[in-house]
């Protein structure tokens, strides 16, 4: 868990593009997604809520090199905090059983990593900015082409991982065993 949130963590140190209001595009979304579909739904959040806590801690481990209790409340914070189920349902979904399909990874991915984060982010960015949630979702389309891309990486990754070393693995692994063959 810590290494996925030492990733996340690197992925928002990576130069960001800024896009109108203040959310800027990141890679810290692909670690999100590659925390879940990993470690499983519970280490992957736990990743996550780890980053969080050391955000919380004053470390400046967000985009723009930003920390500290501050980062939660304001217009990203529902995006930063929605990683968190988003990683979850990664998780849930793509390790249902053993072995990986990769129809649940592109499920898991879209669904967690991509809408969840939004479902969450979107509607603290419209309060925070005094937008309607319909103007802070046009102004998040263009974040769209990026996530996709995202998504895919994270879904290659995680496959060649499954295949060349499935030990983190666990979750779906031991789902295989606790429910018989995998159908």
């Amino acid at each position: 868990m810590a290494m996925f949130a030492a990733l996340v963590a690197v992925l928002g140190q990576l130069p960001a593009i800024p896009l109108a209001g203040g959310v800027p595009i990141t890679l810290q979304t692909l670690g999100v997604m590659l925390a879940g579909a990993v470690l499983g739904p519970w280490r992957g959040a736990g990743a996550i809520v780890l980053l969080h806590l050391l955000v919380a801690a004053g470390l400046p481990l967000l985009a723009h090199g930003s920390g500290g209790l501050g980062v939660f409340a304001g217009p990203t914070a529902g995006f930063a905090l929605g990683w968190i189920p988003g990683a979850f349902l990664v998780g849930l979904i793509t390790q249902a059983s053993w072995p990986l399909r990769l129809w649940r990874t592109i499920t898991g991915t879209v669904l967690g990593g991509i809408l969840v984060v939004y479902a969450c982010g979107l509607p603290v960015m419209a309060f925070q900015l005094g937008l309607s949630l319909e103007q802070a979702l046009l102004l998040n389309l263009a974040f769209l082409p990026g996530d996709v891309i995202k998504a895919v990486i994270a879904i290659m990754l995680t496959h060649s991982l499954a295949r060349a070393y499935p030990a983190p693995f666990t979750h779906a692994r031991r789902r295989r065993t606790s429910h018989g063959p995998a159908r």
